[in-house]
């Protein structure tokens, strides 16, 4: 059960196994060396006009499936997505978690649940 999400802003923990930044923006107020990460993975994130369409949204919550469909779309395309993949399935093989950190506050409908749903989708083993 090599991927698992978590807030960048949760403290880190042995179990976390690699830290993955999925944000295409640094979070506010952590240091680089608070989120202990091993990596920052920008390019699997949603696309700046994506993220920025997501963010400004007035109703979220009516929009997040537009958005979840759009995302998972990117990520059908994306050489990041297919990489993260098959790291998570390398990771599998040698028993070791993956850890995707985000800094959204919302932990249900963030992009981070798409890419955790999508990659479950996509046959690798996860962690709700």
């Amino acid at each position: 059960m090599p991927f698992r999400i978590k807030r960048v802003y949760d403290p880190a923990e042995a179990s976390d196994g690699v830290r993955i930044l999925v944000d295409r923006l640094w979070p506010r107020g952590v240091s680089k060396e608070r989120a202990e990460l091993d990596d920052w993975d920008k390019e699997v994130a949603p696309s700046p006009e994506l993220r920025t369409e997501w963010h400004h949204a007035t109703d979220r919550e009516g929009t997040f499936d537009e958005f979840a469909a759009r995302y998972r779309a990117e990520l059908d395309g994306s050489a990041a997505a297919a990489a993260l993949l098959e790291r998570g399935r390398a990771a599998d093989a040698s028993g070791q978690t993956v850890t995707l950190l985000f800094g959204a506050r919302d932990e249900q409908a963030n992009h981070a649940t798409v890419l955790l749903d999508w990659l479950a989708e996509h046959g690798a083993s996860v962690t709700r």
